[in-house]
């Protein structure tokens, strides 16, 4: 078994040490207190960031455009179990085609400041864990409320039968 707390576009320089940047770690500790492991999607920008995340679990990162953290790889995939996991910063434009290239049966991904838990027709899943810092609201759908930007990030848990269970955390900050 494995869990996994997923997190992306937090945006943090040096001089962004303040009482949110306190609140979301505290929050974090929280609600990541059980991973295996963090995996951030990019956008974090400085390594300080990272360094506290590794005080409350092992860190697997991949570079986004604000980046300026030497040694991140733009793209990283793992196996757990049956699955292939793929970690990217942008969602590629050809889903696809690239999860038949790189045999891939999650793609958790950042960018777009929106969560998103997907299904895709090709029996792959899309994690997208929006953005605790800088939310953006979904898109809205016809027949539903207005939909609200809020921080968040999503878990996902892999247990030893292969079964999927993936979480969006909404935080308060």
């Amino acid at each position: 078994m494995a869990k996994f707390g997923i997190i992306s576009d937090t945006h943090f320089a040096t001089d962004d040490k303040s009482k949110l940047y306190s609140k979301l770690l505290n929050q974090l500790e929280e609600t990541f207190k059980d991973v295996d492991e963090i995996i951030h999607a990019g956008d974090v920008c400085e390594s300080f960031f990272l360094d506290d995340l590794e005080n409350i679990a092992p860190v697997r990162c991949v570079r986004g455009e604000s980046d300026t953290i030497p040694g991140l790889e733009t793209f990283i995939n793992f196996e757990v179990g049956k699955y292939t996991l793929g970690i990217i910063h942008k969602k590629p434009e050809n889903t696809e085609d690239f999860f038949k290239e790189h045999s891939i049966h999650i793609l958790i991904y950042g960018h777009t400041h929106q969560p998103l838990i997907k299904g895709t027709p090709y029996n792959t899943l899309l994690i997208n864990p929006g953005s605790p810092t800088k939310p953006i609201a979904p898109l809205p759908k016809k027949g539903f409320d207005q939909p609200i930007a809020r921080p968040s990030v999503i878990t996902l848990k892999i247990d030893n039968d292969n079964i999927l269970s993936t979480f969006l955390i909404n935080l308060n900050l």
